[in-house]
């Protein structure tokens, strides 16, 4: 039996890992500002502020040693409201977790970053030798969590994972709205002609990916997504065609939308900040080629097979989700916000 801890162990893709985790017959211990509603031999639960430094401590002088730590807790920028808090959570509490892997003789973290890391499209896969550019905060916090765990390379192995949006049965947040569009039948809008490829990560997939990164015995940068992904128009018509929706997808003038978007943002009136408007505008793919050859790992899940699972899971727990509280950003719905006068117009 080896010994893990998760930090966000209680969110969207944490609880995903962790039952893999146990029922994989390892030991877990999971922190998190968020109640585990988990209950397992082998599993502790804690309830706490990767910020506090005492607290870490404690639980690697408690708990440890640990065999590696899957390091997934972030605030995000459409729900932290004070921007200070989501830095030091996102950069400070990296930089705490890494320093209590190095004190108490940890040397495998294994680091969930983002591909918020550009805000930008580039006209191709984005490689994982290309500089970050991101045009929001959660993005730079991530860039900063890389720099980090890259400054302690000499006492730990660091493998960082660049992810698209991770999609399974469950995932909800700001995809809520797009589920609850085609749960009413109502059109669902694309930017433009819904043309732009948007990759996204099978969480089942970024799981596998995790459990061989505990044996890469280096500090290392890793693109992860899915293969042959198709337009967002071709997604959702394929997710419509496999339900009993009878949305349509339609398309808003470009400029115009975008346009909305950003004075809807800085107005606080819509959740889609900077880096969502411009993803659901553009196009972007990771290289996965590094992965593939190095780790040997394979994507098992096309965008369109994984959101269809999502709606479906939303589809018939719709009225449990509904009074969902006390449970991470990606459990539970995401507030319209202005989009509610698009969805009256659907």
């Amino acid at each position: 039996m080896k010994s893990f801890l998760i930090t966000g162990g209680s969110g969207f893709f944490g609880t995903i890992l962790k039952e893999r985790l146990l029922k994989d017959g390892h030991r877990v211990v999971n922190i998190d500002l968020e109640p585990d509603d988990k209950i397992h031999t082998n599993l502790v639960s804690i309830v706490g502020d990767i910020r506090d430094q005492k607290l870490l401590d404690s639980i690697f002088s408690a708990h440890g040693p640990f065999d590696g730590v899957f390091h997934l807790a972030a605030q995000l920028a459409h729900i932290a409201k004070d921007k200070q808090f989501l830095w030091e959570s996102n950069v400070d509490g990296t930089r705490n977790i890494a320093e209590m892997c190095r004190k108490h003789g940890t040397d495998q973290i294994i680091f969930i970053s983002s591909n918020c890391l550009w805000g930008e499209p580039m006209g191709r896969p984005v490689l994982e030798t290309d500089t970050p550019n991101p045009v929001e905060i959660y993005g730079k916090t991530k860039v900063e969590g890389e720099k980090i765990l890259t400054e302690y390379s000499n006492h730990i192995h660091s493998v960082m994972f660049r992810c698209p949006t991770i999609i399974s049965a469950g995932r909800l947040g700001l995809l809520s709205i797009l589920y609850e569009f085609m749960d009413e039948n109502r059109i669902v809008w694309v930017v433009g002609g819904g043309k732009n490829k948007y990759q996204f990560i099978y969480a089942d997939d970024l799981v596998n990916a995790c459990l061989k990164a505990l044996d890469v015995q280096k500090t290392v940068i890793y693109n992860i997504g899915s293969d042959n992904v198709k337009s967002f128009k071709e997604v959702y018509e394929y997710v419509i065609t496999h339900t009993n929706s009878t949305s349509k997808v339609r398309g808003l003038p470009r400029k115009l939308i975008l346009w909305v978007m950003r004075l809807a943002h800085k107005l606080g009136l819509s959740p889609l900040g900077p880096y969502q408007y411009k993803m659901i505008a553009e196009d972007f793919i990771f290289d996965t080629a590094k992965i593939k050859k190095e780790m040997d790992w394979q994507p098992t899940h096309t965008n369109e097979d994984m959101l269809l699972e999502a709606y479906k899971y939303y589809h018939e727990n719709k009225t449990s989700i509904a009074t969902r509280q006390n449970v991470s950003a990606h459990k539970q719905n995401a507030k319209m916000g202005v989009i509610k006068i698009l969805k009256w117009l659907s």
